[in-house]
């Protein structure tokens, strides 16, 4: 009999202490702990798509890929370096880079310069709406969604490790 009760209660007390510890570990990472998100970029909010911009591509539609899209209001050197880290992100995808498309909203000095220099970068049209929006990097899924935000002075690296994981867990685009 004693061995018994001996019995149920180390189980009980089994039992409560995984329980116990599955929710200390979930409230510890709710309330930003050491676990958290593992991406670099910031996430887009509140939702936003490209159709809510007014996004016009010439010649392509802006769903079905993946975009790198800067929009900057003046293009100075950060944000022409950021052009040409982009462009060479792009290459760095190999096999994925059909995937991916890049554009860029400025003003249309900087457009000419730059479409010179990059023939694979698209110009995006947008609604004046988007002057609200913060300057710089955005990525934007098949759908039409946009996903991250990142500074124009961001290393490019955070950027494309995002940007990778993104494209092996998506099943559109």
């Amino acid at each position: 009999m004693q061995k018994s009760r001996t019995q149920l209660v180390i189980i009980m007390l089994m039992a409560f202490v995984s329980l116990g510890g599955s929710y200390a570990l979930f409230y510890y990472a709710k309330t930003g702990g050491s676990w958290g998100t593992t991406n670099h970029g910031e996430f887009v909010t509140p939702q936003t798509s490209v159709s809510d911009l007014g996004w016009r591509i010439s010649g392509e539609s802006a769903q079905g890929h993946w975009w790198l899209w800067v929009l900057a209001d003046e293009c100075t050197a950060v944000c022409q370096q950021t052009v040409k880290d982009l462009r060479a992100l792009h290459i760095l995808l190999n096999k994925e880079a059909d995937r991916v498309r890049r554009g860029f909203t400025g003003d249309n000095g900087a457009w000419q310069s730059l479409q010179d220099n990059y023939p694979a970068l698209q110009q995006v049209v947008v609604e004046p709406v988007v002057r609200q929006m913060k300057r710089g990097v955005y990525i934007a899924d098949p759908l039409g969604n946009l996903v991250f935000y990142y500074p124009m002075e961001v290393n490019p690296k955070m950027i494309q490790q995002d940007l990778k994981k993104l494209l092996r867990v998506s099943q559109i685009g």
